[in-house]
């Protein structure tokens, strides 16, 4: 057994975006912060790898620049943002229908009121829950009432066909669950921060976010390929046998992790996804736009080097397509024969280059859901991560600082 110079204050295990969070504030606290991460890499399921010249994000994922934390922590210049249209592509079955956001491109709002699939019933719907949601405060939005998206949606007053046909594609792709039974005020606070932000991606992949994290780290403080074996009543034990020693432990690890060194703690069930990345020549769609299916036979896609020309080599275009749950023998070839129908083009010569399928993507929010939780969990014992707060980015940072302040005030 090795033993440690016992000169740490806080272990956190887990250099997700809520433990780097986490991490940078007990730093600013003047604490000494030790950061012991399993993989290879920092960022959690916020990853990106390299294939064939390729930028595959483990999992599609976007971007959202209007989260607090978000501007609160990070270079947003630095990560040279490329954006999304701001709205999305709806195929119907016979054609692809724009709904962009009018605020953003005024020169959609007489399209939108022209559109098949949506009523003026819809548009002065729409319009209002908008409105309401970007110019609320926040911590109204936390304390209206709470029911299930589904019920939101149709209280707010739109028509079953705008629901089934747009509101519910779209939103199946936000939270990863087609029943739209997510909390009603995740779903409001979500739809305000794409309101007020841009949903773009970093220009060198996902995994630019956490990476700017862990740089403002301190020298020394973040220690890869050290997954942790169990928590002692000193601190941690590694797999390797190292005992580090501590006065607090944060675990900001993944769902199984959390639930494996504290067990008595409660992790909420997890929403599952897969994302198929294909290659072709030339682009089937020269826009960086998100398209949805009101058939549903698959969450979202994108031409993802449309987005961000990088993502892919030179004359070669990179698209990014997602369904609910794991991988299984055939999807791909059932999604391959919707992309056909949808971007209008054979996409048998289609070069499959990466699948990545994600077990813990979202944690589930239907109601009752908490929108924070204390990280506390036992004496010197703290917790942290989206499944404590919201299924974001933001949730995620939030819990980490939450996480922080507690463990400040209690070794103070």
């Amino acid at each position: 057994m090795v033993r440690t110079d016992g000169q740490t204050d806080v272990v956190v295990v887990g250099a997700g975006i809520a433990g780097l969070a986490c991490a940078a504030d007990l730093e600013a606290a003047g604490l000494r912060v030790q950061v012991l991460e399993a993989s290879d890499g920092v960022g959690g399921r916020m990853r990106s790898d390299r294939v064939d010249g390729f930028v595959i994000d483990r999992g599609f994922q976007v971007f959202n620049t209007a989260y607090p934390q978000v501007r609160r922590r990070l270079r947003l210049r630095d990560l040279r943002l490329r954006p999304f249209t701001p709205g999305v592509q709806v195929h119907t079955g016979t054609e692809k229908i724009a709904l962009y956001d009018p605020m953003r491109r005024p020169d959609a709002l007489g399209g939108l009121c022209r559109q098949s699939v949506m009523s003026t019933r819809d548009v002065v719907a729409l319009g209002s829950m908008s409105v309401r949601d970007m110019l609320l405060p926040a911590s109204m939005l936390k304390r209206r009432g709470e029911r299930t998206t589904l019920s939101a949606l149709r209280r707010a007053g739109f028509s079953e066909a705008f629901i089934e046909d747009v509101l519910r594609p779209f939103v199946s792709g936000i939270f990863l669950e087609d029943e739209l039974e997510t909390s009603s005020r995740v779903f409001h606070l979500v739809w305000r921060s794409m309101l007020r932000g841009t949903l773009c991606l970093p220009t060198d992949g996902i995994e630019a976010v956490p990476r700017m994290l862990a740089d403002g780290l301190s020298d020394a403080t973040l220690r890869l390929e050290t997954p942790v074996a169990q928590l002692t009543d000193c601190g941690v034990m590694t797999a390797a046998g190292t005992l580090v020693s501590a006065r607090a432990v944060v675990v900001a690890a993944g769902p199984q992790t959390a639930a494996a060194l504290l067990p008595h703690m409660d992790v909420p069930d997890y929403r599952s996804v897969t994302t198929y990345y294909h290659a072709m020549a030339p682009s089937p769609l020269n826009e960086p736009v998100l398209l949805v299916d009101a058939q549903r036979r698959f969450l979202n896609t994108c031409v993802i080097s449309e987005v961000v020309p990088s993502y892919a080599p030179a004359h070669r275009a990179l698209v990014a397509t997602s369904v609910l749950g794991a991988e299984a023998p055939g999807r791909e070839v059932t999604v391959r024969r919707a992309l056909s129908d949808v971007y209008g083009t054979d996409t048998s010569a289609w070069d499959l280059v990466a699948v990545r399928s994600i077990t813990h993507a979202l944690p589930v929010m239907a109601p009752p859901h908490s929108l924070s939780r204390s990280s506390r969990v036992g004496s010197g014992r703290y917790v942290c991560g989206d499944h404590r707060t919201t299924g974001s980015v933001q949730g995620a940072m939030a819990s980490g600082a939450r996480a922080a302040r507690e463990v400040v005030r209690d070794l103070a």
